[in-house]
């Protein structure tokens, strides 16, 4: 009698009674991570971990919490650490294309801006009335006029003596020249002169050459004079603005006295003042060149004295904590924004704007591994502001550009970050591998597990995340029973009876769901049924793609038989993955034997159908049959495998035992019962090995048996170790307690063999043979009689052949 699967070993229950409550009203809300001691270690070692490399990668399924985890944590630890600096840019007076960076403390970059802006809007009117005051223009007519009077005595003295000697000092288009006059007063003509003597004329030019250096010398005295004036009322009036601007500039420096940056910068700007008080003077309106033409009214710039703020932590409490949802390059590290201006884009240093990085310096960033790797040069930048711990803002299409133009270069940042990536552990190995920056960057591995123990306290923890999400979304509360189902659920989900699934998501979606249909009820309680008919219609919604497929194989069209016995033939199972659902679909597998040397073919593998898995299945069942049956002698035997009515890709080994049913099936001419199906993985051994998705493919046969009408020799075929994995749905726990269809768990091929064929294996005797009346000695006999013909049939040829020759 071959074993069967207990009823209490199809389904592991919860029971309510371990529960202290009536509903989860009563229970204090969760705020905790259930499951994941070792991420959460990881996670400890690596947020106070301050080397240099020690960034974090947070790996696990979509689901299991990282997140909120992460959120949660940084949230708790941010608070007791200091707040970092205030950051700003300023303009650069001694190369303006590379703007300095300033830091302050928290809050301060925004009154330093405002302390520059209430500068400059005094100053603006302050240097004004200095220029507009009486005692300026005085002091100013003063120097004019003291020059005026030296240039006056110079040329009058000149004057006089040229009128002495005939001449006198005219004034023309390239300057002042000495020519001869007559004595009315009127210049010499050129014909009045060629009449003269040649001893006057001599005399003429002669005077005249000697005055007229003369008066080149009293011109360059002039010019110097002049520019000496310049140079005279310029120093007046930055004397003069000095008095307005020096005393306000003293207490900024006094203010900021302990930031030498800042009082370098402040000296720069009276410089730049002092050297620009023609901008803080009022401006006179230009006349356009043509009547119609309105020029726009030139506004000085003073754009050179403001503050750029680029972070500001003021309202920070702690260290800040940066998500970063959209990890492009312009987001992370921030960008250099231009203007239109007459069709010409400009920008200056007021227009940088900082990145997440900036935000989050001397702090914390998080960002999805996969979109920072789907954009492009973010993760480049990324590893490189990390590994030489600065932020630099960059025109970053620069290079790509066919034509070069000049743009700015923000002086660099210092960075001081724990950057958190998270994705798939997919994504974390390829990087791992791939990139070796990446291992010298990350060095701590988070690792979020899908599933934990089912013990006493995780289900307790279990109940308290039920009560947190009810809380938190005003459902309704859940009663002990419901809870239970929920318990149940997560170990379904996690395919094991001592195991709980860890994807809280899922978890959350079947309590919301549940809450909804008790409403839809009427209830106010969340019951264990409600939580079954969560489930129910999450299935009916979803499984229309299962739903066609049986149809087909009661129509016939997919054929698959569940009753009677076939030689050659057995049922298998598969899942069927769509992604949002999964379910068991049963394939005929079919197996044909005949005389030859050709081994076992695997069709699908002929046919290309086959993956590498499935064809190393079935190399294991040919050297299974090698060392079982041709121990003393060779076997000769041409056998074919395929899986009928198949349309796509063969992968996997979980139907290696049914495929070895089949043949042996088809080398013994024993036939197998078409009422049992047959999952499970073998060695070389065969010894049976355990697969997956065994809840799946059990109930994807027990309900097409079900809707063809049970008749109590039903049942699936299983390897023994999957037992730990089977959380059955009632239907198929009802219909086994009833004896309507049945488990065989199998550690043997031999056992499974057995069921099917309702005969003894046999086991290998002293003398090399196997018991008449079971299935090893029909498949010897079987196995020698081809051998046998194939034997004769080569003699026949060879006999054959020398008769011809």
């Amino acid at each position: 009698m071959p074993d069967r699967v207990s009823i209490d070993e199809l389904y592991k229950r919860c029971d309510p009674n371990i529960f202290a409550f009536n509903t989860t009203d009563e229970l204090p809300v969760f705020t905790g991570t259930i499951g994941q001691e070792r991420a959460l270690s990881s996670l400890d070692f690596g947020l106070s971990l301050e080397s240099a490399g020690f960034n974090i990668f947070l790996l696990g399924e979509n689901g299991t919490g990282r997140i909120t985890t992460i959120r949660s944590i940084l949230a708790q630890k941010a608070m007791s650490e200091p707040v970092p600096k205030d950051w700003c840019y300023v303009y650069n007076f001694k190369d303006p294309d590379i703007p300095m960076t300033i830091s302050l403390e928290p809050g301060k970059a925004v009154v330093f801006q405002k302390d520059m802006e209430e500068l400059i809007k005094i100053l603006r009117v302050e240097i004004p009335k200095v220029f507009e005051s009486k005692e300026y223009e005085k002091q100013r007519n003063k120097i004019i006029e003291e020059a005026q009077k030296k240039q006056r005595d110079i040329f009058s003295s000149l004057e006089e003596e040229a009128q002495a000697k005939g001449f006198s000092v005219r004034k023309t288009v390239s300057g002042l020249i000495i020519i001869p006059v007559k004595k009315t007063g009127e210049p010499l003509t050129e014909e009045e002169y060629e009449l003269l003597d040649e001893k006057t004329r001599k005399r003429i030019d002669e005077i005249g050459k000697t005055l007229q250096e003369k008066l080149n010398d009293v011109v360059r005295v002039a010019r110097e004079a002049e520019k000496l004036v310049k140079d005279e009322l310029a120093k007046f009036e930055k004397e003069a603005a000095l008095a307005a601007v020096g005393h306000l500039i003293d207490e900024l420096k006094g203010k900021y006295r302990e930031h030498e940056k800042i009082i370098s910068y402040l000296e720069d700007v009276k410089e730049n003042i002092l050297e620009n008080l023609a901008d803080f003077k009022v401006q006179e309106e230009q006349v356009p060149a043509l009547p119609f033409m309105k020029l726009p009214k030139a506004e000085p710039a003073f754009t050179r004295y403001t503050v750029n703020v680029l972070v500001n932590n003021k309202d920070c409490r702690g260290a800040p904590c940066i998500f970063e949802s959209n990890p492009t390059y312009y987001n992370l590290f921030g960008r250099i924004e231009h203007k239109i201006q007459y069709g010409i884009a400009i920008t200056d240093f007021s227009m940088i704007k900082g990145g997440s990085l900036h935000k989050a310096n001397g702090g914390y960033i998080v960002i999805n591994a996969l979109d920072l790797l789907r954009n492009i040069f973010a993760y480049d930048a990324l590893k490189r502001a990390i590994r030489n711990k600065e932020a630099k803002i960059e025109d970053v299409w620069e290079q790509y550009r066919l034509i070069s133009t000049t743009t700015l270069k923000p002086e660099a940042i210092p960075l001081d970050v724990k950057v958190i990536l998270v994705g798939s552990p997919f994504l974390y190995y390829l990087l791992y591998n791939l990139d070796e920056e990446y291992r010298e960057l990350f060095k701590v591995k988070a690792d979020f597990d899908s599933r934990m123990d089912r013990t006493d306290e995780n289900i307790h923890k279990y109940a308290s995340f039920v009560a947190t999400r009810c809380k938190e979304e005003e459902l309704f509360p859940f009663d002990r029973t419901g809870v239970a189902k929920v318990v149940e659920v997560g170990s379904r989900l996690a395919e094991h009876q001592n195991k709980l699934s860890s994807r809280f998501s899922d978890i959350a979606d079947i309590i919301r769901e549940a809450s909804y249909w008790a409403s839809k009820s009427n209830g106010r309680v969340v019951t264990e049924k409600h939580v079954q008919k969560a489930i129910d219609e999450r299935i009916y919604r979803t499984n229309r793609i299962e739903e066609r497929l049986r149809e087909m194989i009661l129509e016939g069209t997919l054929i698959v038989d569940t009753e009677g016995e076939k030689l050659g033939q057995v049922n298998g199972l598969a899942v069927v993955d769509l992604g949002d659902y999964s379910f068991g679909k049963p394939s005929r597998i079919t197996a044909r034997t005949y005389a030859g040397k050709a081994g076992v073919v695997n069709i699908e593998r002929e046919t290309k159908m086959s993956g590498r898995i499935h064809e190393k299945a079935i190399l294991i069942i040919a050297n299974y049959l090698g060392s079982k049956y041709a121990t003393k002698k060779p076997i000769s035997l041409s056998a074919s495998i395929t899986f009928e009515q198949l349309y796509e890709m063969v992968e996997g080994d979980s139907a290696t035992c049914a495929e070895l049913y089949a043949l042996l099936s088809s080398i013994a001419d024993i036939p197998l019962k078409q009422g049992i199906a047959v999952t499970g993985s073998m060695d070389q051994n065969g010894d049976v090995q355990p697969v997956g998705g065994i809840n799946e493919k059990i109930e994807g046969f027990f309900d097409l048996c079900k809707l063809r009408g049970f008749d109590n020799s039903h049942g699936v075929i299983i390897p023994s170790r999957n037992i730990k994995n089977l959380m059955l749905k009632k239907d198929v726990v009802d219909a086994v307690k009833e004896g309507k269809f049945t488990i065989y768990p199998i550690d043997r091929v031999e056992e499974g063999l057995e069921i099917l064929t309702g005969m003894p294996a046999g086991d290998l005797k002293e003398d090399g043979t196997y018991p008449e009346g079971t299935v090893n000695y029909l498949v010897v006999k079987r196995l020698t009689e081809i051998s046998e013909a194939v034997k004769e049939k080569k003699e026949e040829e060879k006999e054959k052949k020398e008769k011809e020759e």
